[in-house]
């Protein structure tokens, strides 16, 4: 990789970063927190405030993907953080579960997740397109591991208002690094514009689409039921709950390395992430049948990281590979949207099946979600790896198309 490259990869997964570490603060908290405030002793609406700025996520991803391939990714992604931290705001400022829902739906106008890969792909060659979707995808994880550590410590220092008011500060530092640190993009290439309707049906796409979809909707249904499951086997009070994810995450990020150099060193993209799909069924089979015994539920989490991280960082890569040249930003903003649906109805069906059931169903559900994922990733065809010998010049930016 280039320098310049190197610098993309590392300000774009910064970027990534904040943003989801004031997103991913409330995830281990909120549940609790929401049994204190009007409103929140309905296990549906809890969940889907968790999942709510999934909604309007789903709503302007493809414009702003869109947009980004008409007017600048640096321009979209500005735009996208303002909204977002003026969503923080509002949740701060509120004082019951529907207050808080309203800001998280604000929070997830500011779209700017198909903008931010499809800037990646602009300035990476494929060859090193996977390496910093994966320094993206493992910022994520890493991020997720620190909100998991540090969100019981700050609720009890600064409240879920200070929380709020905390991740519309990252979201302005992110700004900062848009403007300063990200190399500018390289100019549109040139050609006919391609027919959305050629990005919406493609069926390579759709299959990842689905993929996505459903790898989100069991993250964030999973942790609806995920806490009170820790505090039932093991006895853990709140604040100690990390003493399980961070283990479980940052032994994740070295067991997924093994299998990224696999699948991009070696050309075995789909069964590795055939594995990882496979791992993740099997995770979920577990928790269901063994989901009250502690050291499961240990194992599980670690299991699924390894799983999601591998996944997370294969999927967007794939995308940007599949998609016509002049429409990554669109493609990518069809990707984010069903991203975006999964995790609003993973927060919703997460707690209506919680409520009505127990956390069994939860993996349940998500189980057959991705027996069917499986099925659909085993009938792809082949992802086309295209290699370039040379390195970039000026911005350190090719797109071999």
């Amino acid at each position: 990789m280039t320098r310049d490259e190197k610098r993309a990869g590392a300000s774009l997964a910064a970027i990534f970063a904040l943003r989801m570490l004031g997103l991913f603060l409330i995830l281990p908290v909120f549940a609790i927190h929401a049994q204190t405030i009007p409103g929140g002793d309905n296990l549906t609406l809890v969940g889907i405030a968790l999942g709510a700025y999934g909604l309007t996520q789903a709503i302007f991803q493809i414009p702003f993907g869109m947009a980004s391939d008409a007017f600048g990714r640096k321009r979209v992604i500005i735009i996208g953080l303002l909204l977002f931290a003026f969503g923080s705001a509002v949740a701060a400022l509120s004082t019951d579960i529907w207050g808080t829902l309203l800001g998280r739906v604000l929070q997830g106008a500011g779209a700017i997740s198909a903008a931010v890969t499809a800037l990646a792909a602009d300035l990476t060659r494929e060859q090193h397109r996977t390496k910093v979707m994966a320094a993206i995808g493992s910022s994520i994880g890493l991020v997720f591991a620190l909100s998991l550590v540090g969100a019981p410590l700050l609720y009890a220092h600064i409240g879920m208002s200070g929380i709020f008011w905390l991740t519309a500060i990252l979201a302005v530092g992110a700004i900062g690094l848009v403007t300063h640190v990200v190399p500018e993009p390289p100019p549109p290439q040139p050609g006919p514009k391609v027919p959305f309707r050629e990005v919406l049906l493609n069926t390579q796409l759709l299959r990842l689409n689905f993929g996505i979809f459903t790898l989100h909707t069991v993250q964030m249904a999973m942790f609806v039921v995920v806490p009170s499951l820790l505090m039932a086997s093991g006895g853990l009070a709140l604040a100690d709950h990390w003493k399980v994810y961070l283990p479980a995450v940052l032994a994740s990020f070295v067991l997924m390395v093994p299998a990224i150099i696999v699948a991009e060193k070696y050309n075995k993209i789909q069964p590795v992430f055939l594995i990882a799909i496979s791992l993740l069924l099997a995770t979920l089979l577990l928790l269901w049948l063994e989901g009250m015994h502690f050291a499961v539920v240990a194992g599980g989490l670690l299991s699924f990281f390894v799983a999601f991280n591998i996944l997370e960082a294969m999927l967007p890569s794939m995308i940007s590979r599949v998609a016509p040249a002049r429409a990554k930003g669109a493609a990518l903003g069809v990707y984010n949207t069903t991203q975006a649906f999964g995790l609003f109805l993973g927060g919703a069906l997460g707690g209506w099946l919680a409520k009505h059931y127990d956390a069994g169903m939860v993996f349940v559900a998500g189980a057959a979600m991705v027996v069917l994922w499986l099925a659909a990733a085993a009938t792809m065809a082949p992802i086309p790896l295209r290699r370039t010998p040379a390195a970039p010049s000026a911005h350190g930016i090719l797109d071999n198309q």
